[in-house]
């Protein structure tokens, strides 16, 4: 699919923002590279979090979570246009990912990442639905006038920020978002350095077009990445006919893999590597005002890399809009999917994702 597209209405390039590669867009001002951070690592960070249980290392991790940046996610969203909340008990954390350092970016350009984040009432497991960055959808009019049309998932963030996101997504979905994350994926590399690098299968072998070194060969087959090697798995989409959906199922993988290999019990004995995963981990991350890392990380010290599901918001395929490659969602099979998640019926979600 084309990456670069044209947004009219509102241009962000002409109110002072520009129109990314990839379909994303970005803001010139100089708190956008933090402010973007928003924490896919969240539900990483909650196994370690809760590895020493002493009370000294509950303060250690308190002070982390107080050291994180905040955003204020929800401000100036319309509370009488939001879903009600019908499972009470249950989460959903939208998390947002760029990439402030990806190869591929010109003239400071990111790659998105979209997530909706079902925390169960009972926190026995997670779903995590990935959004396409380039679905097609109606975007709501931002407090500043911009927006209030169909377009790209993505191009919200440009006409109104985080606040924008989530009525885009809540729009969307009709799925209320109780937090959000966000996070730098160019955090990853520090991430899994600290972990001691993770294991990845490789579905085919490939060579990537960009890559920190250049380029980089991956043989299929079961194998270890370092923190580089992990990114460019991750940040690869050229090599593969579905694009960004094969983007999308890597990022995934490589998150469970981070789950798995933090959760191994290496890191928690270890209080040197948990030290430098913790603090690699708030570095490459901010969180809503409300959310507190550790409190979530007590209600789920049980999740590992087995309770956590992965799978792709349903989608008709690809097309154009006028000079614009979008993705097209599909409403009917969405609509069953994100109703299971507002009655917080896992064994719904499960079925209708075949897992």
């Amino acid at each position: 699919m084309s990456d670069r597209h044209q947004l009219t209405d509102s241009d962000p390039r002409t109110q002072g923002s520009h129109v990314e590669p990839g379909g994303s867009v970005e803001e010139k001002a100089p708190r956008r590279r933090r402010g973007r951070r928003i924490a896919l690592i969240v539900l990483l960070v909650v196994v370690l979090l809760t590895g020493g249980g002493a009370l000294a290392g509950g303060l250690y991790y308190r002070s982390v979570d107080k050291s994180i940046e905040r955003v204020d996610a929800f401000e100036g969203v319309p509370e009488e246009s939001r879903p009600q909340v019908e499972a009470k008990g249950a989460m959903n954390i939208m998390i947002l990912g760029s990439d402030s350092r990806d190869p591929e970016s010109t003239g400071g350009s990111r790659s998105d990442t979209i997530i909706l984040a079902h925390l169960p009432k009972d926190r026995s497991s997670a779903q995590l639905i990935s959004i396409p960055r380039d679905t097609w959808t109606a975007v709501p009019k931002s407090k500043e006038g911009r927006g209030g049309r169909d377009a790209k998932i993505n191009a919200a963030y440009a006409w109104g920020g985080v606040p924008l996101m989530v009525q885009t997504v809540e729009k969307f979905s009709g799925v209320r978002v109780d937090n959000v994350a966000m996070v730098d994926f160019a955090g990853f590399k520090e991430i899994i350095d600290a972990l001691g690098g993770v294991e990845v299968d490789v579905e085919k072998g490939f060579t990537t077009k960009y890559s920190l070194i250049g380029t980089r060969t991956f043989e299929k087959g079961r194998q270890t990445m370092d923190g580089a090697a992990a990114l460019d798995y991750a940040r690869e989409r050229h090599a593969f006919p579905d694009s960004d959906f094969a983007r999308i199922r890597h990022q995934q993988q490589v998150i469970k893999a981070i789950l798995d290999k933090a959760a191994s019990g290496g890191v928690l004995t270890n209080p040197a590597k948990l030290n430098s995963f913790v603090r690699a981990t708030s570095d490459s991350v901010a969180v809503d005002k409300s959310l507190s890392l550790v409190d979530l990380a007590m209600e789920m010290r049980g999740l590992r890399g087995g309770n956590l599901t992965f799978f792709t918001c349903p989608v008709k395929g690809t097309g154009r809009v006028g000079s614009e490659s979008v993705v097209f969602p599909d409403p009917a099979r969405s609509k069953t999917l994100f109703d299971a998640v507002r009655r917080d019926s896992v064994p719904e979600i499960l079925a209708i994702s075949g897992k």
